[in-house]
Protein backbone atom coordinates (compact mmCIF):
# COMPACT_ATOMS: atom_id res chain seq x y z
CA UNK A 1 0.00 0.00 0.00
CA UNK A 2 1.51 3.38 -0.97
CA UNK A 3 2.50 5.87 1.71
CA UNK A 4 -0.18 8.46 2.37
CA UNK A 5 0.64 11.88 0.91
CA UNK A 6 -1.30 15.07 1.62
CA UNK A 7 -1.26 18.36 -0.32
CA UNK A 8 -2.35 21.49 1.56
CA UNK A 9 -3.21 24.66 -0.36
CA UNK A 10 -3.37 28.06 1.33
CA UNK A 11 -4.82 31.13 -0.37
CA UNK A 12 -3.58 34.01 1.83
CA UNK A 13 -5.32 36.68 -0.30
CA UNK A 14 -8.50 34.78 -1.12
CA UNK A 15 -11.09 37.45 -0.25
CA UNK A 16 -9.16 40.33 -1.84
CA UNK A 17 -8.32 38.48 -5.05
CA UNK A 18 -11.91 37.25 -5.37
CA UNK A 19 -13.12 40.84 -5.28
CA UNK A 20 -10.45 41.91 -7.78
CA UNK A 21 -11.60 39.16 -10.16
CA UNK A 22 -15.16 40.53 -9.99
CA UNK A 23 -14.00 44.16 -10.45
CA UNK A 24 -11.68 43.80 -13.41
CA UNK A 25 -12.21 47.44 -14.37
CA UNK A 26 -10.79 48.66 -11.05
CA UNK A 27 -7.77 50.97 -11.54
CA UNK A 28 -4.48 49.50 -10.30
CA UNK A 29 -3.56 50.27 -6.73
CA UNK A 30 -3.75 49.04 -3.17
CA UNK A 31 -6.92 47.11 -2.35
CA UNK A 32 -8.15 45.53 0.88
CA UNK A 33 -11.19 43.74 2.24
CA UNK A 34 -12.53 45.16 5.48
CA UNK A 35 -14.33 43.30 8.26
CA UNK A 36 -15.76 44.09 11.68
CA UNK A 37 -13.81 42.80 14.66
CA UNK A 38 -14.37 43.96 18.24
CA UNK A 39 -16.62 46.84 17.15
CA UNK A 40 -14.00 48.28 14.79
CA UNK A 41 -13.20 47.96 11.10
CA UNK A 42 -9.93 46.18 10.36
CA UNK A 43 -8.20 44.88 7.25
CA UNK A 44 -9.02 41.23 6.63
CA UNK A 45 -7.42 40.47 3.27
CA UNK A 46 -4.90 42.49 1.24
CA UNK A 47 -3.80 42.63 -2.35
CA UNK A 48 -0.14 42.43 -3.32
CA UNK A 49 0.03 46.22 -3.76
CA UNK A 50 -1.49 46.78 -0.31
CA UNK A 51 1.09 44.52 1.33
CA UNK A 52 3.87 46.29 -0.56
CA UNK A 53 2.58 49.58 0.88
CA UNK A 54 3.24 48.25 4.40
CA UNK A 55 -0.32 47.33 5.35
CA UNK A 56 -0.95 44.19 7.39
CA UNK A 57 -4.02 42.04 8.12
CA UNK A 58 -5.74 43.03 11.35
CA UNK A 59 -4.69 46.66 11.00
CA UNK A 60 -7.40 49.25 11.80
CA UNK A 61 -8.87 50.85 8.73
CA UNK A 62 -8.18 54.39 9.93
CA UNK A 63 -4.48 53.63 10.36
CA UNK A 64 -4.38 52.01 6.93
CA UNK A 65 -5.84 55.12 5.29
CA UNK A 66 -3.25 57.24 7.11
CA UNK A 67 -0.46 55.10 5.63
CA UNK A 68 -2.04 54.66 2.19
CA UNK A 69 -4.56 57.43 1.34
CA UNK A 70 -5.46 55.89 -2.04
CA UNK A 71 -6.40 52.54 -0.51
CA UNK A 72 -9.58 51.07 -2.01
CA UNK A 73 -11.69 48.84 0.22
CA UNK A 74 -14.73 46.61 0.15
CA UNK A 75 -16.70 44.98 2.94
CA UNK A 76 -16.16 41.29 3.54
CA UNK A 77 -18.80 38.85 2.27
CA UNK A 78 -18.13 35.51 3.94
CA UNK A 79 -20.82 33.73 1.93
CA UNK A 80 -19.28 34.69 -1.41
CA UNK A 81 -15.83 33.73 -0.14
CA UNK A 82 -17.14 30.33 0.91
CA UNK A 83 -18.83 29.84 -2.45
CA UNK A 84 -15.63 30.79 -4.28
CA UNK A 85 -13.68 28.30 -2.18
CA UNK A 86 -16.23 25.68 -3.25
CA UNK A 87 -15.43 26.52 -6.88
CA UNK A 88 -11.73 26.05 -6.14
CA UNK A 89 -12.57 22.73 -4.49
CA UNK A 90 -14.09 21.50 -7.73
CA UNK A 91 -11.03 22.75 -9.63
CA UNK A 92 -8.74 20.84 -7.27
CA UNK A 93 -10.57 17.65 -8.23
CA UNK A 94 -8.28 17.44 -11.29
CA UNK A 95 -5.43 16.39 -8.98
CA UNK A 96 -7.30 13.95 -6.74
CA UNK A 97 -10.91 12.99 -6.04
CA UNK A 98 -10.34 13.43 -2.28
CA UNK A 99 -10.55 17.20 -1.67
CA UNK A 100 -11.88 18.91 1.44
CA UNK A 101 -11.83 22.37 2.97
CA UNK A 102 -8.92 22.61 5.38
CA UNK A 103 -9.70 26.11 6.64
CA UNK A 104 -11.75 29.15 5.60
CA UNK A 105 -8.94 30.01 3.15
CA UNK A 106 -7.44 26.64 2.25
CA UNK A 107 -7.93 23.18 0.79
CA UNK A 108 -6.63 19.73 1.75
CA UNK A 109 -6.04 17.15 -1.00
CA UNK A 110 -5.18 13.48 -0.50
CA UNK A 111 -2.59 12.77 -3.21
CA UNK A 112 -2.03 9.12 -2.37
CA UNK A 113 -1.39 7.30 -5.64
CA UNK A 114 -2.03 10.39 -7.79
CA UNK A 115 1.25 12.34 -7.95
CA UNK A 116 2.84 10.05 -10.56
CA UNK A 117 0.11 11.05 -13.03
CA UNK A 118 1.66 14.55 -13.11
CA UNK A 119 5.30 13.47 -13.18
CA UNK A 120 5.87 13.62 -9.43
CA UNK A 121 5.09 15.86 -6.50
CA UNK A 122 7.27 18.80 -7.55
CA UNK A 123 5.77 19.01 -11.07
CA UNK A 124 2.31 18.66 -9.56
CA UNK A 125 2.99 21.58 -7.22
CA UNK A 126 4.32 23.60 -10.13
CA UNK A 127 1.11 22.94 -12.07
CA UNK A 128 -0.98 24.01 -9.07
CA UNK A 129 0.93 27.29 -8.85
CA UNK A 130 0.64 27.85 -12.60
CA UNK A 131 -3.12 27.28 -12.57
CA UNK A 132 -3.58 29.65 -9.66
CA UNK A 133 -1.44 32.27 -11.40
CA UNK A 134 -3.72 32.03 -14.43
CA UNK A 135 -6.70 32.50 -12.12
CA UNK A 136 -5.09 35.55 -10.50
CA UNK A 137 -4.71 33.85 -7.13
CA UNK A 138 -1.83 33.70 -4.69
CA UNK A 139 -1.25 30.19 -3.34
CA UNK A 140 1.20 28.45 -1.05
CA UNK A 141 1.35 24.67 -1.05
CA UNK A 142 2.86 22.01 1.18
CA UNK A 143 3.12 18.23 0.80
CA UNK A 144 3.71 15.82 3.66
CA UNK A 145 2.56 12.51 5.12
CA UNK A 146 -0.08 14.09 7.39
CA UNK A 147 -2.67 16.82 7.15
CA UNK A 148 -1.13 18.79 10.01
CA UNK A 149 2.38 18.64 8.54
CA UNK A 150 1.21 19.71 5.07
CA UNK A 151 -0.79 22.55 6.62
CA UNK A 152 2.31 23.72 8.54
CA UNK A 153 4.63 23.54 5.52
CA UNK A 154 2.22 25.50 3.33
CA UNK A 155 1.97 28.38 5.79
CA UNK A 156 5.29 28.49 7.64
CA UNK A 157 7.99 26.82 5.56
CA UNK A 158 10.48 29.31 4.14
CA UNK A 159 8.79 32.27 5.83
CA UNK A 160 10.44 34.13 8.67
CA UNK A 161 8.06 34.06 11.60
CA UNK A 162 8.21 36.64 14.28
CA UNK A 163 8.10 35.34 17.82
CA UNK A 164 5.58 36.72 20.28
CA UNK A 165 7.52 38.96 22.64
CA UNK A 166 6.88 39.40 26.33
CA UNK A 167 8.72 41.17 29.08
CA UNK A 168 9.37 37.96 31.04
CA UNK A 169 11.14 36.23 28.10
CA UNK A 170 14.77 35.80 29.11
CA UNK A 171 15.85 35.77 25.49
CA UNK A 172 14.76 39.40 25.17
CA UNK A 173 17.13 40.70 27.81
CA UNK A 174 20.30 42.52 26.87
CA UNK A 175 19.10 43.22 23.37
CA UNK A 176 22.09 45.44 22.64
CA UNK A 177 24.70 42.79 23.34
CA UNK A 178 27.33 42.31 20.71
CA UNK A 179 26.34 38.80 19.77
CA UNK A 180 22.71 39.68 19.19
CA UNK A 181 23.59 42.91 17.44
CA UNK A 182 25.76 40.92 15.05
CA UNK A 183 22.83 38.67 14.27
CA UNK A 184 20.61 41.65 13.64
CA UNK A 185 23.17 43.12 11.25
CA UNK A 186 23.50 39.99 9.16
CA UNK A 187 22.48 41.86 6.00
CA UNK A 188 25.74 43.78 6.22
CA UNK A 189 27.51 40.50 5.48
CA UNK A 190 25.55 39.67 2.34
CA UNK A 191 22.15 38.60 3.73
CA UNK A 192 18.84 40.01 2.50
CA UNK A 193 18.02 43.47 3.84
CA UNK A 194 15.33 43.84 6.51
CA UNK A 195 11.75 43.93 5.31
CA UNK A 196 12.45 41.66 2.34
CA UNK A 197 11.79 37.97 1.93
CA UNK A 198 13.70 35.43 -0.06
CA UNK A 199 11.81 33.72 -2.86
CA UNK A 200 10.03 30.61 -1.58
CA UNK A 201 11.87 27.34 -1.98
CA UNK A 202 9.47 24.80 -3.47
CA UNK A 203 11.51 21.81 -2.34
CA UNK A 204 11.47 23.06 1.25
CA UNK A 205 7.68 22.75 1.25
CA UNK A 206 7.75 19.08 0.26
CA UNK A 207 8.55 16.75 3.14
CA UNK A 208 9.98 13.46 1.93
CA UNK A 209 8.06 10.34 2.81
CA UNK A 210 8.87 9.30 6.37
CA UNK A 211 10.67 12.60 7.13
CA UNK A 212 7.77 14.43 8.74
CA UNK A 213 9.45 14.98 12.11
CA UNK A 214 12.61 16.36 10.47
CA UNK A 215 10.61 18.74 8.25
CA UNK A 216 8.54 20.06 11.15
CA UNK A 217 11.34 20.50 13.66
CA UNK A 218 12.50 24.01 12.56
CA UNK A 219 8.97 25.39 12.19
CA UNK A 220 7.42 27.58 14.92
CA UNK A 221 4.88 26.10 17.31
CA UNK A 222 2.16 28.23 15.69
CA UNK A 223 2.34 25.76 12.77
CA UNK A 224 0.54 23.19 14.96
CA UNK A 225 -2.78 25.08 14.58
CA UNK A 226 -2.77 26.20 18.23
CA UNK A 227 -4.56 29.09 19.89
CA UNK A 228 -2.70 32.39 20.10
CA UNK A 229 -2.63 32.33 23.89
CA UNK A 230 -1.07 28.87 23.93
CA UNK A 231 1.58 29.94 21.41
CA UNK A 232 2.47 33.00 23.49
CA UNK A 233 2.81 30.89 26.65
CA UNK A 234 5.07 28.37 24.89
CA UNK A 235 7.25 31.20 23.58
CA UNK A 236 7.67 32.60 27.08
CA UNK A 237 8.82 29.20 28.25
CA UNK A 238 11.39 28.98 25.47
CA UNK A 239 9.51 26.36 23.42
CA UNK A 240 9.51 28.20 20.11
CA UNK A 241 9.99 25.39 17.60
CA UNK A 242 8.14 22.17 17.03
CA UNK A 243 11.42 20.32 17.57
CA UNK A 244 11.65 21.80 21.08
CA UNK A 245 8.10 20.70 21.80
CA UNK A 246 8.34 17.19 20.36
CA UNK A 247 10.97 16.16 22.92
CA UNK A 248 8.92 17.16 25.95
CA UNK A 249 6.99 14.61 28.09
CA UNK A 250 3.43 14.34 26.76
CA UNK A 251 1.81 13.99 30.18
CA UNK A 252 3.35 17.25 31.40
CA UNK A 253 2.29 19.08 28.24
CA UNK A 254 -1.28 17.79 28.57
CA UNK A 255 -1.50 18.86 32.22
CA UNK A 256 -0.08 22.32 31.52
CA UNK A 257 -1.68 23.19 28.16
CA UNK A 258 -4.57 20.76 27.78
CA UNK A 259 -5.27 17.82 25.54
CA UNK A 260 -5.56 19.94 22.39
CA UNK A 261 -1.82 20.68 22.27
CA UNK A 262 -0.88 17.02 22.45
CA UNK A 263 -3.57 16.09 19.93
CA UNK A 264 -2.36 18.64 17.40
CA UNK A 265 1.23 17.50 17.83
CA UNK A 266 0.28 13.85 17.40
CA UNK A 267 -1.78 14.66 14.32
CA UNK A 268 1.11 16.53 12.72
CA UNK A 269 3.56 13.69 13.44
CA UNK A 270 1.15 10.98 12.30
CA UNK A 271 0.62 9.36 15.70
CA UNK A 272 -3.09 10.23 15.73
CA UNK A 273 -5.01 9.82 12.45
CA UNK A 274 -6.65 12.79 10.76
CA UNK A 275 -8.72 11.69 7.76
CA UNK A 276 -9.52 13.80 4.72
CA UNK A 277 -13.29 13.83 4.31
CA UNK A 278 -14.27 15.30 0.93
CA UNK A 279 -17.58 17.09 0.70
CA UNK A 280 -20.20 14.95 -0.98
CA UNK A 281 -21.26 16.49 -4.28
CA UNK A 282 -24.89 17.56 -4.31
CA UNK A 283 -27.33 15.16 -5.92
CA UNK A 284 -28.52 16.37 -9.29
CA UNK A 285 -31.50 14.80 -10.98
CA UNK A 286 -31.65 15.89 -14.58
CA UNK A 287 -32.13 14.28 -17.99
CA UNK A 288 -32.09 15.65 -21.51
CA UNK A 289 -33.13 14.41 -24.93
CA UNK A 290 -31.59 15.71 -28.13
CA UNK A 291 -34.04 15.61 -31.02
CA UNK A 292 -32.95 14.64 -34.54
CA UNK A 293 -35.01 17.46 -36.03
CA UNK A 294 -36.32 20.67 -34.46
CA UNK A 295 -39.93 20.47 -33.30
CA UNK A 296 -42.50 23.11 -32.50
CA UNK A 297 -45.79 21.35 -31.79
CA UNK A 298 -47.17 20.86 -28.29
CA UNK A 299 -47.76 17.17 -29.00
CA UNK A 300 -44.09 16.69 -29.81
CA UNK A 301 -43.05 18.34 -26.54
CA UNK A 302 -45.49 16.17 -24.58
CA UNK A 303 -44.17 13.06 -26.33
CA UNK A 304 -40.67 14.05 -25.24
CA UNK A 305 -41.90 14.44 -21.66
CA UNK A 306 -43.34 10.93 -21.82
CA UNK A 307 -39.86 9.62 -22.63
CA UNK A 308 -37.98 11.72 -20.04
CA UNK A 309 -40.26 11.45 -17.00
CA UNK A 310 -40.05 7.66 -16.38
CA UNK A 311 -36.22 7.48 -16.17
CA UNK A 312 -36.14 10.69 -14.12
CA UNK A 313 -38.70 9.22 -11.72
CA UNK A 314 -36.63 6.05 -11.48
CA UNK A 315 -33.53 8.03 -10.50
CA UNK A 316 -35.51 9.89 -7.85
CA UNK A 317 -37.05 6.68 -6.52
CA UNK A 318 -33.66 4.97 -6.22
CA UNK A 319 -32.33 7.93 -4.24
CA UNK A 320 -35.37 8.06 -1.97
CA UNK A 321 -36.22 11.58 -3.10
CA UNK A 322 -39.34 13.16 -4.49
CA UNK A 323 -39.52 16.17 -6.76
CA UNK A 324 -40.98 19.30 -5.22
CA UNK A 325 -40.16 21.70 -8.02
CA UNK A 326 -39.30 20.68 -11.58
CA UNK A 327 -37.90 22.74 -14.43
CA UNK A 328 -38.25 22.08 -18.16
CA UNK A 329 -35.81 23.77 -20.52
CA UNK A 330 -36.52 23.90 -24.24
CA UNK A 331 -33.39 24.75 -26.21
CA UNK A 332 -34.02 26.18 -29.65
CA UNK A 333 -32.01 25.65 -32.80
CA UNK A 334 -30.81 29.29 -32.74
CA UNK A 335 -29.00 28.66 -29.42
CA UNK A 336 -31.68 30.32 -27.28
CA UNK A 337 -33.71 28.72 -24.53
CA UNK A 338 -37.13 29.00 -22.95
CA UNK A 339 -37.86 27.43 -19.57
CA UNK A 340 -40.87 26.83 -17.33
CA UNK A 341 -41.08 25.65 -13.72
CA UNK A 342 -43.89 24.08 -11.75
CA UNK A 343 -44.20 23.09 -8.12
CA UNK A 344 -45.92 20.15 -6.47
CA UNK A 345 -47.94 20.34 -3.29
CA UNK A 346 -46.31 17.11 -2.08
CA UNK A 347 -42.98 15.56 -3.12
CA UNK A 348 -43.63 12.81 -5.63
CA UNK A 349 -41.88 10.47 -8.02
CA UNK A 350 -44.96 9.54 -10.04
CA UNK A 351 -44.85 10.69 -13.69
CA UNK A 352 -48.67 10.79 -13.76
CA UNK A 353 -48.63 13.57 -11.17
CA UNK A 354 -45.80 15.58 -12.75
CA UNK A 355 -46.85 15.42 -16.41
CA UNK A 356 -50.22 17.27 -16.08
CA UNK A 357 -48.53 20.21 -14.38
CA UNK A 358 -45.89 20.52 -17.09
CA UNK A 359 -48.55 20.08 -19.77
CA UNK A 360 -50.32 23.16 -18.43
CA UNK A 361 -47.16 25.19 -19.08
CA UNK A 362 -46.44 23.89 -22.58
CA UNK A 363 -48.61 26.56 -24.33
CA UNK A 364 -46.42 29.23 -22.72
CA UNK A 365 -43.29 27.95 -24.50
CA UNK A 366 -42.17 29.84 -27.59
CA UNK A 367 -40.75 27.31 -30.04
CA UNK A 368 -39.17 29.99 -32.23
CA UNK A 369 -37.23 28.36 -35.09
CA UNK A 370 -37.69 24.94 -33.52
CA UNK A 371 -36.72 23.08 -30.36
CA UNK A 372 -33.89 20.58 -30.78
CA UNK A 373 -33.20 19.66 -27.15
CA UNK A 374 -35.40 19.35 -24.05
CA UNK A 375 -33.98 19.06 -20.54
CA UNK A 376 -35.78 18.16 -17.31
CA UNK A 377 -34.28 18.96 -13.92
CA UNK A 378 -35.65 18.35 -10.44
CA UNK A 379 -34.69 21.71 -8.96
CA UNK A 380 -36.00 21.03 -5.44
CA UNK A 381 -36.29 17.55 -4.00
CA UNK A 382 -37.33 16.20 -0.62
CA UNK A 383 -37.13 12.77 1.02
CA UNK A 384 -40.12 10.54 0.42
CA UNK A 385 -41.15 7.51 2.45
CA UNK A 386 -43.36 4.64 1.40
CA UNK A 387 -46.72 4.41 3.18
CA UNK A 388 -48.07 1.01 4.02
CA UNK A 389 -51.62 0.40 2.85
CA UNK A 390 -54.07 -0.40 5.64
CA UNK A 391 -57.47 -1.96 5.78
CA UNK A 392 -60.68 -0.06 6.33
CA UNK A 393 -61.01 -1.21 9.93
CA UNK A 394 -57.55 -0.02 10.92
CA UNK A 395 -57.91 3.23 8.99
CA UNK A 396 -61.23 4.00 10.67
CA UNK A 397 -59.85 3.17 14.13
CA UNK A 398 -57.10 5.77 14.08
CA UNK A 399 -58.91 8.44 12.07
CA UNK A 400 -56.87 8.17 8.87
CA UNK A 401 -59.85 7.38 6.65
CA UNK A 402 -60.43 11.02 5.90
CA UNK A 403 -56.89 11.27 4.52
CA UNK A 404 -57.56 8.62 1.90
CA UNK A 405 -57.99 11.31 -0.71
CA UNK A 406 -54.80 13.19 0.21
CA UNK A 407 -53.21 12.24 -3.13
CA UNK A 408 -56.09 13.72 -5.05
CA UNK A 409 -55.99 16.82 -2.87
CA UNK A 410 -52.27 17.23 -3.57
CA UNK A 411 -52.94 16.93 -7.30
CA UNK A 412 -55.64 19.60 -7.04
CA UNK A 413 -53.32 21.93 -5.12
CA UNK A 414 -50.61 21.36 -7.71
CA UNK A 415 -52.92 22.22 -10.62
CA UNK A 416 -54.18 25.36 -8.93
CA UNK A 417 -50.64 26.28 -7.90
CA UNK A 418 -49.44 25.98 -11.48
CA UNK A 419 -51.82 28.81 -12.34
CA UNK A 420 -51.70 31.16 -9.36
CA UNK A 421 -48.66 29.92 -7.43
CA UNK A 422 -48.49 27.50 -4.52
CA UNK A 423 -47.77 30.35 -2.10
CA UNK A 424 -51.23 31.82 -2.79
CA UNK A 425 -53.04 28.69 -1.53
CA UNK A 426 -53.45 28.69 2.24
CA UNK A 427 -55.34 26.75 4.89
CA UNK A 428 -56.28 27.42 8.50
CA UNK A 429 -54.77 25.50 11.39
CA UNK A 430 -55.86 25.58 15.01
CA UNK A 431 -53.70 27.73 17.23
CA UNK A 432 -53.00 27.36 20.93
CA UNK A 433 -54.83 30.47 22.14
CA UNK A 434 -58.17 31.28 23.76
CA UNK A 435 -58.32 34.71 22.11
CA UNK A 436 -61.13 34.58 19.48
CA UNK A 437 -59.10 36.13 16.64
CA UNK A 438 -56.08 33.92 17.42
CA UNK A 439 -57.75 30.51 17.50
CA UNK A 440 -56.61 29.84 13.91
CA UNK A 441 -53.44 30.62 12.00
CA UNK A 442 -52.95 30.82 8.25
CA UNK A 443 -50.43 28.43 6.69
CA UNK A 444 -49.36 27.57 3.15
CA UNK A 445 -51.34 24.55 2.03
CA UNK A 446 -48.47 23.04 0.04
CA UNK A 447 -46.14 22.98 3.07
CA UNK A 448 -48.58 21.89 5.77
CA UNK A 449 -50.87 19.01 6.58
CA UNK A 450 -54.58 19.38 7.35
CA UNK A 451 -55.42 19.45 11.03
CA UNK A 452 -56.62 16.15 12.44
CA UNK A 453 -59.14 17.82 14.72
CA UNK A 454 -60.17 21.28 15.85
CA UNK A 455 -60.61 21.94 19.57
CA UNK A 456 -64.13 22.87 20.54
CA UNK A 457 -64.44 26.46 21.79
CA UNK A 458 -66.04 27.24 25.11
CA UNK A 459 -68.98 28.84 23.34
CA UNK A 460 -70.39 29.47 19.86
CA UNK A 461 -68.23 31.61 17.62
CA UNK A 462 -69.49 33.93 14.84
CA UNK A 463 -69.17 33.04 11.17
CA UNK A 464 -67.67 36.44 10.38
CA UNK A 465 -65.06 38.06 12.60
CA UNK A 466 -63.55 41.51 12.25
CA UNK A 467 -61.53 43.90 14.33
CA UNK A 468 -63.51 45.36 17.25
CA UNK A 469 -65.69 48.31 16.23
CA UNK A 470 -66.95 50.89 18.69
CA UNK A 471 -70.61 50.66 19.77
CA UNK A 472 -72.33 53.69 21.25
CA UNK A 473 -74.29 52.57 24.30
CA UNK A 474 -74.65 53.18 28.00
CA UNK A 475 -71.31 52.70 29.73
CA UNK A 476 -72.42 49.83 31.92
CA UNK A 477 -71.54 46.11 32.01
CA UNK A 478 -75.25 45.28 31.70
CA UNK A 479 -76.56 44.52 28.21
CA UNK A 480 -78.07 47.75 26.79
CA UNK A 481 -81.64 47.85 25.48
CA UNK A 482 -80.59 50.00 22.52
CA UNK A 483 -77.21 50.75 20.96
CA UNK A 484 -75.80 52.53 17.93
CA UNK A 485 -73.38 50.78 15.54
CA UNK A 486 -72.22 51.70 12.01
CA UNK A 487 -74.55 54.69 11.95
CA UNK A 488 -77.69 52.67 12.81
CA UNK A 489 -79.69 52.29 16.00
CA UNK A 490 -80.53 48.72 17.08
CA UNK A 491 -82.92 47.40 19.72
CA UNK A 492 -81.93 44.31 21.67
CA UNK A 493 -84.38 41.44 21.36
CA UNK A 494 -82.47 38.66 23.12
CA UNK A 495 -79.02 38.34 24.59
CA UNK A 496 -77.03 35.30 25.81
CA UNK A 497 -74.03 35.76 28.02
CA UNK A 498 -71.79 36.93 29.35
CA UNK A 499 -68.72 34.86 28.39
CA UNK A 500 -65.66 36.37 30.03
CA UNK A 501 -62.34 36.28 28.14
CA UNK A 502 -59.15 37.71 29.59
CA UNK A 503 -56.21 39.00 27.52
CA UNK A 504 -52.91 37.15 27.33
CA UNK A 505 -50.85 38.87 29.99
CA UNK A 506 -47.53 37.79 28.40
CA UNK A 507 -48.34 39.64 25.12
CA UNK A 508 -49.06 43.31 24.50
CA UNK A 509 -51.83 43.33 21.92
CA UNK A 510 -53.12 46.86 21.12
CA UNK A 511 -56.65 45.49 20.56
CA UNK A 512 -56.71 44.04 24.07
CA UNK A 513 -55.50 47.05 26.02
CA UNK A 514 -59.11 47.62 27.10
CA UNK A 515 -58.76 44.74 29.57
CA UNK A 516 -61.17 41.90 30.35
CA UNK A 517 -64.09 41.39 27.97
CA UNK A 518 -67.62 40.12 28.59
CA UNK A 519 -69.04 38.71 25.32
CA UNK A 520 -72.80 38.61 24.51
CA UNK A 521 -74.65 36.92 21.65
CA UNK A 522 -77.19 39.60 20.77
CA UNK A 523 -80.19 39.23 18.47
CA UNK A 524 -81.76 42.53 17.41
CA UNK A 525 -85.42 43.11 16.58
CA UNK A 526 -84.49 43.52 12.90
CA UNK A 527 -82.86 40.07 12.81
CA UNK A 528 -79.13 40.83 13.10
CA UNK A 529 -77.19 38.39 15.27
CA UNK A 530 -74.12 40.21 16.56
CA UNK A 531 -71.27 39.37 18.90
CA UNK A 532 -70.92 42.28 21.31
CA UNK A 533 -68.62 42.61 24.28
CA UNK A 534 -68.12 45.03 27.11
CA UNK A 535 -64.49 45.96 27.81
CA UNK A 536 -63.96 46.67 31.49
CA UNK A 537 -61.04 48.97 30.76
CA UNK A 538 -57.33 48.47 31.20
CA UNK A 539 -54.96 51.10 29.89
CA UNK A 540 -57.88 52.48 27.84
CA UNK A 541 -61.43 53.56 28.76
CA UNK A 542 -64.19 50.92 29.08
CA UNK A 543 -67.02 50.61 26.61
CA UNK A 544 -69.05 48.42 24.23
CA UNK A 545 -67.67 46.95 20.98
CA UNK A 546 -68.92 44.71 18.16
CA UNK A 547 -66.55 41.87 17.18
CA UNK A 548 -68.47 39.72 14.67
CA UNK A 549 -71.72 38.44 13.20
CA UNK A 550 -73.39 35.01 13.40
CA UNK A 551 -75.21 35.35 10.08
Amino acid sequence: MPQRRILSLWFPRLAAERCLREMRGLPPGAFAVVGDERNSQVLVSLSVEASAAGLTPGQPLRDAHAMCPDLQTQLRNANLDRAFLGVLQRWAGKFSPWVSEGAPDGLVIDLTGCAHLFGGEAPLMAEVEADCADLGLTVRAGIADTVGAAWALARFSGVGQGVARSGDDIAQEARATRSRAAKRRHWERGGPPPGTQAPPNRSARIAASGQTRTALAPLPVAALRLEGETVATLNRLGLRRIGDLAGQPRAALARRFGRNLVRRLDQALGVEPEPVSPARPPDRFALRLTLPEPVGLADDILATLDRLLPPLSEKLRNAGRGVRRIRMECHRSDHTMDAVEVGLARPSTEPDRIRPLLAMKVPEIDAGFGIDMIRLEAVVTEPVHAHQHRGHAEAASDGTARLAGSGEMADLLGRIGARIGLEAITRLHPADSHIPEKTAMQMAAAWSEPAERWPRPRGPRPLELWRPELVTAEESPHLPATFRWRGRVFETHTGLGPERISPEWWLDDPDWRTGVRDYWRVTTRTGERLWLYYAHGGTLSPGWFCHGSFC
